[in-house]
């Protein structure tokens, strides 16, 4: 039991936060290289993102990993892309902080999906068993240089007006 849910159920609640996750995100990438902000798929790839970082805590095996340390720098990105976007609107330099942040949250997100396929599905399991052969070195480089591609051009194109920060509640 992970929460008090099965923990076979709860694994399958966080592989698809994790979809989800790379599936806005991509949404959400789509629309900086427009040059466009998308508020709603990037509010839903925030959250959905972070309860993957969260829901991957819990989960066998224990100990800090290398896996919990991706999830911790996952979510201190995700914590600086939501007060760029959401406590400064970003505006001035805050709109390349949400660029770098978001991007390499969604990147960390599709690394870890990288990982696990190779992991999981039989094919490229075959392919790379120990994960140290050439075709994984090959998908992780290919995923690295795309990201880097899109954040050239998202750090360039992305340029929405600013948004009016959230007005205090005090």
């Amino acid at each position: 039991m992970t929460w008090g849910i099965p923990t076979a159920l709860f694994l399958q609640i966080h592989v698809v936060l994790s979809l989800i996750g790379i599936a806005t995100g991509l949404v959400m990438l789509a629309g900086m290289l427009a040059g466009r902000h998308l508020a709603a798929w990037a509010a839903l790839f925030l959250v959905t993102t972070f309860l993957t970082g969260v829901t991957g805590f819990p989960l066998p095996p224990f100990g800090l990993d290398p896996p919990r340390i991706i999830g911790i720098i996952l979510l201190a990105l995700l914590i600086a892309a939501s007060a760029a976007l959401y406590a400064f609107g970003l505006s001035g330099w805050w709109r390349r902080v949400y660029v770098v942040t978001a991007l390499l949250s969604l990147y960390l997100n599709v690394f870890v999906a990288i990982v696990q396929s190779f992991q999981k599905i039989g094919v490229l399991n075959a392919l790379a068993p120990t994960q140290s052969e050439p075709p994984f070195a090959a998908a992780q480089l290919v995923t690295l240089a795309l990201f880097i591609a899109f954040g050239v051009f998202s750090w360039r194109r992305f340029a929405p007006t600013a948004l009016a920060p959230r007005a205090s509640l005090t």
